[in-house]
């Protein structure tokens, strides 16, 4: 099993991305964006970080958090995103044997993005990321739109 190394930094602000397993043509996150905001609520309650930029494409998002003064465990915020959204989203998916089995759901990508914000230019680097994502993937003509 590789070697992950995260940067543990008690009310650390990180940048991260999750992408759909199947993105090509998938446009399930802004068709069910609803849902994905409820389980962000339900996140939010058990681990009260602070969102600064979020940005939904249809196959993938980018978000900029601030977690709570003293919390350090970034992948315990996150991970519940997935399993709440997963759970109210309809079961339409073929799964795998390996999924079966582990009990999970062939929406998400196990792996995804994580960039602990070091500094202010760091910070406004990636909040950029975030306003451009869909001007590049060509959903908007503008950043303001």
């Amino acid at each position: 099993m590789p070697d992950y190394r995260r940067a543990w930094h008690p009310g650390g602000m990180n940048f991260f991305t999750v992408n759909l397993l199947q993105r090509r043509g998938n446009d399930l996150l802004t068709r069910l964006v609803g849902l994905l905001r409820d389980a962000v609520r339900m996140v939010r309650i058990r681990c009260p970080f602070l969102i600064h930029g979020w940005v939904v494409l249809p196959d993938h998002l980018h978000c900029v958090i601030e977690l709570p003064p003293g919390y350090a465990d970034f992948p315990v915020c996150r991970r519940p995103m997935k399993m709440e959204s997963s759970k109210a989203m309809p079961k339409v998916e073929r799964l795998s044997h390996t999924r079966k089995t582990r009990g999970e759901r062939d929406i998400w990508q196990r792996r995804y993005w994580e960039h602990l914000i070091r500094n202010e230019n760091d910070f406004q680097a990636h909040m950029d990321y975030v306003h451009f994502n869909p001007v590049k993937h060509g959903l908007v003509k503008r950043v303001a739109d």
